[in-house]
């Protein structure tokens, strides 16, 4: 009974991840607020009532687009866990492998980049969403840094808070430059090169297996 009610719930589910794949790409070249469910159901080949069966507004479906993003790098990078107490140094050293498998996936960095500015406005059905993730991101980066500070890991004179403001921005500061200029912007290095300048003993690129994006202008240290 088990394989024929997974064959019957598989055209479903097929449709579901059509419709959040076409969201994804629309969301994040043109934006939420100038994407209609309409143009999705056309980019999928799906009714409007075939969508609306699935996601019943368009502020669910920017939801569940972003929660898939999340599931995705929670569990290709980071195992499941995002918690920076278990290993501070493996965390930062996560970090890094997220922002070079954004490197490859421009789809992701142009979403984050398009929806990110747009809800700063509080109206924004993400508003609450990018606030969380910027508190969240800044939290778990400043909580690694204060671990290695109390280990003795950190360069004296470094701040583990405001370093951990700067790493954010600069997150998201690298990732605009990098839809600019791919070729030039080689965003796991330079990431990379400002987590080492805060540790006393440097991340190494061979055991976090980072590689350097092709054509890129700044080398890795």
């Amino acid at each position: 009974m088990a394989p024929q009610r997974s064959r019957q719930y598989a055209p479903g589910i097929a449709r579901r991840a059509a419709i959040m794949e076409s969201a994804f790409t629309a969301f994040g070249t043109i934006g939420y607020w100038n994407t209609t469910l309409a143009q999705i159901a056309q980019d999928c080949g799906v009714t409007r009532a075939g969508l609306l069966h699935h996601f019943p507004t368009k502020e669910s479906l920017l939801e569940a687009v972003l929660a898939r993003r999340d599931e995705v790098n929670r569990d290709l990078i980071f195992g499941g866990s995002q918690d920076p107490r278990r290993n501070p140094r493996d965390f930062l050293g996560k970090l890094i492998r997220l922002v070079e498998h954004n490197a490859s996936q421009p789809g992701i960095v142009s979403l984050f980049a398009v929806l990110g500015a747009e809800a700063t406005h509080p109206d924004h059905p993400a508003h609450a969403y990018f606030a969380g993730r910027y508190e969240s991101v800044r939290s778990w980066i400043g909580e690694a840094l204060r671990l290695l500070d109390q280990e003795g890991g950190l360069r004296p004179g470094s701040d583990p808070t405001a370093a951990a403001i700067e790493l954010t921005a600069l997150l998201d500061g690298l990732q605009v430059q990098w839809l600019y200029r791919p070729d030039a912007i080689d965003m796991p290095a330079l990431f990379r090169q400002r987590i080492n300048a805060q540790l006393v003993v440097p991340l190494d690129p061979a055991e976090l297996h980072v590689t350097p994006v092709a054509g890129s202008a700044t080398s890795a240290e």
